[in-house]
Formats: C-alpha cells, sequence, structure tokens
C-alpha cells in the first residue's frame, strides 16, 4: 500500500487533503520523460525558452489569488506576503528570460590556439527537494535558471505543501511547457536517496535544514554528482553604537517576523553593542508586542501560525531550555490556548552560549538578543556560529560597516542598514553548515551547465 501524504491547515488543526504518494512504476514514467524531453529541450534556442519562462510568468500573475490562498491554508503564510511571494516568482522567471541567453553566451579566451573559448551546455534532469517555507518561491527560484539553461527538472516537495506542488505543475502546463519539462513527484523523504542514484538524475538542488542537506550530499558524493544546497541560518543582525535606533528597530522588527519567522535569512540573533543595548531591547520588545497574529487569510495580521504544531512545540523547547540556563524572557513565549500552530512574538534577552538561542537555528517569530562590549567584540561573536548564511550591520558610519562587511561576516550575504533578502539580479547561498553553491544572478544559472572548454588549433 501506498504512502499517504497530509495537508493539515496549521490554522484550524484539521485536515485539507490526503495525497496518495506515487508508486515505483509512476516515478519511474516520470524520470524516462524527463530525459528523453531533455533531449529536445537542450536543443531549443534561447529565444524559445525565453519565451516559456515569459508564459509561465504570464500564468503565475493569472493564477495567483488560487496559490496565495493555498500556501495560506497548507503552511499559514499571511496571505498579503503570499501575494509578494508569487510576484517575486513572475518577476525572476522574466528575470532569465531576458538575461539567460547573455549569462549562457560562449566567451571567448585567446590563447594559442587558432580559436578557443568556454561554452555552457546543460547537464540533464535536475532533482529540486524543496521545504515548506516558500512553497512557491523556492522552485521558480530553482527553475527559472536551470530550464532557461537547457536542462529538465522533477520536484520532490516537502509532504505538507503537496497541494502546492500539484499547482506549481499545472501553471507551468497551462503556459505551454513541453510535457516532461517538470514534474512534481509526490514521494515520502524515503524515496530520494533512490532518485538520487538513478543515472538519469543528473545534479541535485536542495533548499532545506543542514541534516536533510547532509544527507543529500552523501548521496550525491557516492554518485559523483553536481548539488547546490541552501541550508538553515541563524542570521546575526549587529546593531553597534552609532545605529539609528528607529532605523535599527524597523529592520530587526521586519527581518525577525517576515514568513512568521520561518525563513533561514531572517533576522535571528541581535547583537548588540552594550552602549545601546538597553535601548535596543525596549523598543524592540515594545515593537514585537505589537505585530498582530492570527488567522493568515486576515489582512491584518503580520503573522499566521507556524507550518506544523510539531515545528511549534519543538521552537517553545528551544526557548525554555534557554530561559532555564539564564536567557531572560521579554515578551511571548507561550503556547496558545487555541487549535492553530501559533506561536506569539517573543524577545530573550541575556543570551549567552551554550543556550539554544545562541548556538541554534529558531526557526520562528523569538529574537535572541545578546550583548557585546564593542564592535571587535559584536563581530567575534556574529561569526561564533556553525551557520553562515546571511548577516546585517546597522550603523550610521557607512563606509566602516561596508568594510565590516566585506571583510569581517562571515556569510553568503552581508547586509548593511537592511534586511537580508534575496534579489534575482544578486547570487544567493551561504557558507559553513548553510551549504555550498549559489543561487539567482549569473551565478545561479552557471551551477547546472557543463563549463566546457572548446580548443580549435
Amino acid at each position: 500500500m501506498s504512502a499517504l501524504l497530509k495537508s493539515i491547515d496549521p490554522n484550524t488543526g484539521k485536515e485539507i487533503a490526503t495525497y496518495e504518494a506515487y508508486n515505483e512504476k509512476k516515478v519511474e514514467s516520470a524520470l524516462k520523460l524527463a530525459a528523453n524531453t531533455f533531449e529536445d529541450w537542450r536543443k531549443e534556442p534561447f529565444t524559445k525558452r525565453a519565451a516559456l519562462l515569459r508564459a509561465i510568468a504570464k500564468e503565475l500573475r493569472k493564477e495567483k489569488d488560487k496559490l496565495v490562498k493555498l500556501a495560506a491554508k497548507e503552511m499559514g503564510k499571511p496571505i498579503q506576503q503570499g501575494y509578494y511571494e508569487v510576484e517575486k516568482c513572475a518577476s525572476t522567471m522574466e528575470f532569465y528570460a531576458k538575461e539567460g541567453a547573455k549569462f549562457l553566451a560562449d566567451q571567448v579566451i585567446k590563447t594559442d590556439a587558432r580559436k578557443s573559448y568556454v561554452s555552457f551546455r546543460p547537464l540533464g534532469v535536475v532533482l529540486a527537494i524543496m521545504p515548506w517555507n516558500f512553497p512557491f518561491w523556492q522552485l521558480f527560484r530553482a527553475m527559472a535558471p536551470t530550464v532557461m539553461a537547457g536542462n529538465t527538472m522533477i520536484l520532490k516537495h516537502a509532504s505538507n505543501v503537496s497541494g502546492c506542488a500539484l499547482a506549481i505543475e499545472q501553471v507551468i502546463r497551462k503556459a505551454g511547457a513541453p510535457k516532461g519539462l517538470m514534474q512534481t513527484l509526490l514521494i515520502p523523504s524515503s524515496v530520494v536517496e533512490a532518485l538520487i542514484d538513478d543515472r538519469r538524475v543528473a545534479a541535485v538542488t536542495l533548499t532545506g535544514s543542514t541534516a536533510a542537506g547532509s544527507k543529500v550530499a552523501e548521496a550525491a558524493g557516492r554518485n559523483l554528482k553536481k548539488v547546490v544546497l541552501e541550508l538553515g541560518g541563524s542570521d546575526p543582525y549587529i546593531i553597534l553604537a552609532d545605529a539609528d535606533m528607529d532605523k535599527a528597530i524597523e529592520i530587526a522588527v521586519r527581518g525577525r517576523l517576515v514568513n512568521t519567522g520561518q525563513s533561514c535569512i531572517a533576522a535571528k540573533r541581535f547583537v548588540v553593542v552594550k552602549s545601546v543595548r538597553k535601548e535596543f531591547e525596549r523598543r524592540f520588545t515594545e515593537q514585537m508586542k505589537l505585530a498582530t497574529w492570527g488567522d493568515p487569510m486576515d489582512e491584518k495580521n503580520k503573522i499566521g501560525p507556524m507550518a506544523r504544531h510539531d515545528l511549534r512545540d519543538q521552537l517553545h523547547v528551544q526557548v525554555q531550555q534557554s530561559i532555564a540556563k539564564g536567557a531572560k524572557l521579554l515578551c511571548g513565549g507561550f503556547i496558545p490556548d487555541s487549535p492553530g500552530a501559533f506561536y506569539p512574538p517573543s524577545v530573550l534577552t541575556n543570551v549567552k552560549k551554550g543556550m539554544p538561542a545562541y548556538d541554534e537555528e529558531l526557526f520562528g517569530p523569538v529574537g535572541a538578543i545578546i550583548e557585546a562590549k564593542d564592535e571587535a567584540d559584536a563581530m567575534r561573536i556574529a561569526n561564533d556560529s556553525i551557520y553562515g548564511l546571511g548577516g546585517g550591520i546597522i550603523s550610521k558610519n557607512r563606509a566602516r560597516a561596508e568594510k565590516l562587511a566585506a571583510e569581517e561576516l562571515n556569510a553568503g550575504s552581508c547586509f548593511v542598514n537592511d534586511f537580508v533578502h534575496s534579489d534575482q539580479r544578486l547570487p544567493f547561498g551561504g557558507v559553513k553548515h548553510s551549504g555550498y553553491g549559489r543561487e539567482l544572478g549569473s551565478f545561479g544559472i552557471h551551477e547546472f551547465v557543463n563549463i566546457k572548454t572548446v580548443y580549435i588549433k
């Protein structure tokens, strides 16, 4: 009997739908189709690939109301943030439609040869393993450059957003994509290793936890296949003594509560220089208390439920363990008496090494305040993490902050006077336990191509 994949509404705790996992025959059929489609798609000119990407962008905007409501029901995304997510997917498709051919153009390099150049050719079928927190964006930001480069893709999405996964495939088909260009596989995680082992899968991209990334990297390494990993993060935001405090509070609250705090690049550790710690602590806590939370379909709510009850409960354990080790709770920190997977905006201070709030990723609306003696101590604390996805520096001295961001902060994305976010024009990814490889920008489109030397004497 096939496994069942369930979608649970985190706002009510009620089951939305149950999906039967694909059997071996159906998975085999999908792999065969993806491999066959690749042989035709890789030969299509850039103009045809770009036209499809634009058509997909148009279909995304056409279906946005349906998609946004689906994400709100399946993983609790506040509805206004859902609209932003779908639009970002559409604009990214258009970006690669416009820039892809330039990124992939042959690069002539003068050597002793009569002619020599670098050519970029697609690899084949790319397996995308995606999480629930941005059910559309995570897939489309990987798909846009991968398909524009001439590859095909199969998607193994998080089981709790199976409805979103099927909707993605439907959007792409409605846009006129060749059958087999992008297929959703409704399968449990236990099947992933066999997919990576399959000779028809040329490469893998995963966004998810560090634990999941480690397992996928092991399987890909055993098969000598290219893999891009975008994993967890515990992004530090460094509040220096000369910070514009109004700006610092605005950035901190927005950065911590985006997607109900369930983002790898959400602001998580607030490393505050001692001289301004009390002011930041007071004002940050005041604003966190004011953030409205509840039904994600209600536009007035900035925060919805967390995606699953077990994730909410795990976060609460991390908060309680941090308090038991000496952290001070300034607001929130309780499980509401309601059926949904809610957790209120929470603030911990006096956070120190050895506490979960310092050492681990808090994947929910909890901010951890860590006091630093001075600028040098703040940079030490910021880098004292197994993660290295993103980080921010808030300071009126932009030149000084830029130098710290560029030379001292050890992360894939370092922002000055803004919260960390992805931009299709810039590479995105991390270092250390936050993964390796890059998505987006010109770097993202070069991840899943054969960077081929052509030499003519």
